[in-house]
């Protein structure tokens, strides 16, 4: 997440009813959303000024602030129901509250019982914040939990701390991948380290259409356009840096529909080449 923001979140109004998603060929893909705020931009990424942010009014807000969310994405596709990300859980983290997320899914139809996978595109807090409930048991009891084996490696063994005490009671439902490559029918997993060691992009595919869901590997739009915008909490900023440009130069102009898991209202939209550059559309 990008830093500097901690105290100055601004609430976001709410929407009753609204739910945002798509289809991807034969996939239904819905933002499932925990907690949203928004933020004075100069805040949100420390070290830049109004006039930086003058070019890019477009991702502000009528009131000059930028959106943030928290919480996951749904996939289904008929047979599997599956998330991506768990949002922050009943906590505050960085001046945004959570506590959503269930009552999210229910209004999308899907109960905890229903869904059959989660996939953690990182281990960060605020990623897996409803993995467990209070007692330490499986909010999805039917659920296989999945990671990269490196980001499982860095948080549950290595650097021990809140979110290993969070996952102690679901360790026996966790399963991991290595690298890039297929993890469930229609959905890939593509390596994209720095943020963390393990951090992911899940790729959603069905017939010729693609979504492409980027964790943390970018937290606002500006960073897909521009290469030299970093966030704070990369365990490697250098190797995220470089990783956040390849994607990029890969994502320009291949109509892939992409979000990231803060982006405002986890919406959707595409990479386009522009005269000099590139252009976000949502």
């Amino acid at each position: 997440m990008p830093g500097g923001a901690a105290g100055h979140a601004v609430a976001a109004p709410r929407r009753p009813g609204y739910v945002l998603g798509m289809q991807v060929g034969d996939l239904r893909i819905d933002a499932v959303i925990d907690g949203t705020a928004r933020f004075p931009p100069t805040l949100t990424f420390r070290g830049t000024t109004d006039e930086q942010w003058a070019a890019h009014q477009d991702l502000l807000d009528a009131d000059g602030l930028l959106g943030f969310a928290m919480g996951g994405f749904l996939i289904r596709d008929g047979s599997r129901t599956v998330l991506v990300d768990l949002g922050v859980g009943r906590r505050r983290v960085m001046g945004i509250q959570g506590g959503e997320f269930l009552s999210a899914l229910a209004g999308l139809g899907v109960t905890p019982a229903d869904v059959t996978d989660v996939l953690f595109t990182h281990l960060h807090l605020d990623h897996v914040g409803w993995a467990a409930d209070d007692e330490g048991r499986p909010v999805f009891p039917a659920a296989t939990y999945r990671c990269a084996a490196a980001d499982w490696d860095h948080f549950m063994i290595e650097h021990p701390g809140e979110v290993t005490d969070l996952l102690a009671g679901v360790k026996e439902r966790f399963e991991t991948w290595a690298g890039s490559g297929p993890v469930l029918p229609g959905i890939d997993t593509l390596a994209a380290p720095g943020h963390t060691p393990g951090s992911t992009v899940i790729v959603a595919s069905s017939g010729t259409d693609r979504a492409v869901m980027l964790g943390d590997v970018v937290h606002c739009p500006i960073q897909l356009v521009d290469d030299e915008w970093g966030a704070l909490f990369d365990v490697d900023a250098a190797l995220a840096a470089r990783t956040r440009a390849a994607l990029n130069r890969e994502l320009e102009g291949s109509g892939a529909l992409i979000a990231a898991a803060h982006f405002p209202g986890l919406q959707f939209g595409r990479l386009l080449r522009a005269s000099g550059g590139r252009r976000w559309t949502a």
